[in-house]
């Protein structure tokens, strides 16, 4: 029988991984960094998300930018304590971009505010030890486009911390999201356009979201390929953005993709972001958490994930 054209580009991706796996078996023994993206646990003590990540075997966290203002969001000495306390490294930040301070807006004070914000993260990644900041160009929760240049006002905004980021050597993550949730830049391809439309060595990678890739991308897979060395982050959800093992998404081909292009390295996560389904997810930052939801939903996604590169790599 005739393969589909999903399957015939799983097999060129399988192809390549044991082509590795065969010749170059030494580039498989270090597994993937695993993070967790804790925004997601609502209000939630750090201390609570951090005792859940250490239980299950991670040692990254990726932390809710939440500096919406000088006096609020996480405070460095604190931080840094509760974390030691379990164990946990940074991996990077989470920046949340809102309509309040949307790097696209067509309301100059709603741009700035979105400038501040970065400022802010930045100052913290750096005392923080963070290696990436997540940047998303337009606001999550506005699918509807201002006009016909937010992309220019966009680019136009993030050149004014670009400086910082070089400076500070935290890697600005611009992150494609699917349509439902804003109005531009949405695949892989767009991202790689935005960061040359922004020219700044200071801004030159990606994070991916499989998730959205489901959506959005012709294939997550070739994606992950296309986003190649750019690719620091790559957040983890089953297709209906819940544990992973509960949906359709073909963990092992998106597994094997990032071995082919050398993910397992430094600076590298693999960042579990499970928010459940719906549009905005946004309102979940302030939810009220189910502890022992949360405590099943990361233990059923880090060990479906092991399971499956173990599976792949041993087999």
């Amino acid at each position: 029988m005739k393969k589909q054209n999903f399957e015939l580009k799983n097999e060129k991706i399988r192809s390549a991984f044991q082509e590795i796996k065969k010749k170059y078996p030494e580039k498989l023994k270090t597994r993937f960094n695993l993070s967790w993206s804790n925004w997601g646990f609502g209000i939630e003590p750090l201390a609570d998300s951090a005792a859940r990540l250490e239980k299950n075997g991670f040692r990254f966290i990726e932390l809710h930018g939440n500096h919406y203002g000088p006096d609020l969001g996480y405070r460095v000495a604190e931080t840094k304590k509760v974390l030691s306390d379990h164990g946990l490294s940074v991996s990077g930040v989470c920046g949340m971009f809102s309509p309040d301070n949307d790097l696209s807006s067509n309301r100059a004070i709603h741009r700035q505010s979105a400038v501040d914000y970065l400022r802010r993260e930045l100052e913290f990644t750096k005392e923080i030890g963070g290696g990436y900041i997540l940047v998303v160009p337009g606001a999550v929760g506005r699918p509807q486009k201002y006009d016909d240049t937010e992309f220019e006002r966009s680019v136009e905004s993030l050149r004014l911390v670009a400086d910082t980021f070089h400076k500070y050597k935290i890697k600005a993550a611009i992150e494609p999201i699917r349509s439902a949730e804003v109005s531009f830049n949405h695949t892989v391809a767009d991202a790689k356009k935005y960061i040359k439309a922004v020219n700044h060595p200071g801004i030159g990678h990606i994070n991916g979201d499989v998730y959205h890739m489901y959506t959005e991308e012709a294939h997550i897979g070739e994606a992950i390929l296309e986003a190649g060395d750019q690719l620091t982050n790559l957040h983890m959800a089953d297709s209906n953005r819940c544990a992973l093992g509960e949906g359709a998404i073909d963990l092992d081909t998106i597994i094997m993709a990032l071995y082919v292009i050398g993910y397992n390295r430094t600076g590298c996560y693999v960042t579990p972001e499970p928010l459940g389904p719906g549009g905005d997810p946004y309102p979940a930052m302030y939810g009220n958490p189910d502890k022992k939801a949360l405590d099943e939903l990361v233990r059923q996604t880090a060990t479906y994930f092991r399971e499956r590169e173990e599976e792949l790599i041993s087999a």
